[in-house]
């Protein structure tokens, strides 16, 4: 599971994910959580960053809460779950960060860590997105981001991590039409362990109202262990 990220910075992104038409605005987020918006880069004949909510609502559903319980999609069942199959096919999209969070359980509690790149340089989710039309006839565009087994880094914390695309896989991730299951599968491989390193944070980061540099700072707990 994937439920808080950061983009902590925001020099280069335009460069660093070849984005021509930017619609989303731009600024570095240290606690992203589900339900707010973030940018997330599609493929519309060229590369559109776009702001939408995280938590993915099927173009079928009667009610937007739905989306809070999809902001993750099950990479092993993404092609037969009703909600995610439409937006594997034809609406992917990369969800751009430095850094996710995960909790790991020691005597009883839950202890943030943030889990990121040894470069700390931007990287991509994969994701899917979908457009939602709402009662009164707003449309709303919502994504979720995919998920598959850990590597030994994350398996560390969590048994579950999202999918980190290599940069060379990002193009083909985001190009039209649909996958194929070989093809998928090689999308869905744990990102590299050697390249990935994690360390424990503030526990401010349980509220998704903290924001700030702060959250993704190594702590120390009350006995001096990391």
């Amino acid at each position: 599971m994937c439920g808080r990220y950061a983009l902590a910075f925001i020099t280069g992104f335009r460069t660093r994910f070849e984005v021509i038409d930017l619609q989303a605005k731009l600024e570095p987020r240290f606690n992203i959580a589900p339900s707010e918006e973030a940018p997330v880069i599609i493929r519309e004949g060229t590369n559109k960053a776009v702001a939408m909510r995280w938590g993915l609502i099927p173009s079928w559903a009667e009610d937007m809460k739905i989306g809070n319980r999809l902001i993750n999609a099950r990479g092993e069942t993404i092609d037969k779950r009703p909600a995610f199959r439409a937006a594997l096919n034809r609406r992917r999209c990369l969800v751009p960060a430095t850094g996710f969070y995960e909790w790991k359980k020691m005597d009883g509690a839950k202890i943030p860590y943030y889990i990121h790149l040894k470069d700390d340089s931007m990287f991509a989710f994969a994701g899917l997105y979908e457009d939602w039309k709402a009662p009164g006839g707003k449309v709303v565009q919502s994504y979720t981001i995919v998920t598959t087994r850990p590597n030994t880094v994350a398996g560390e914390i969590h048994n579950r991590m999202p999918v980190i695309l290599r940069r060379e896989e990002e193009a083909a991730w985001i190009a039209e039409g649909p996958l194929t299951e070989e093809r998928l599968k090689d999308f869905l491989q744990p990102y590299p362990s050697l390249e990935m390193e994690s360390h424990r944070v503030t526990t401010d980061v349980n509220d998704p109202h903290h924001e700030g540099e702060d959250l993704i700072l190594q702590v120390r707990s009350a006995h001096g262990n990391l």
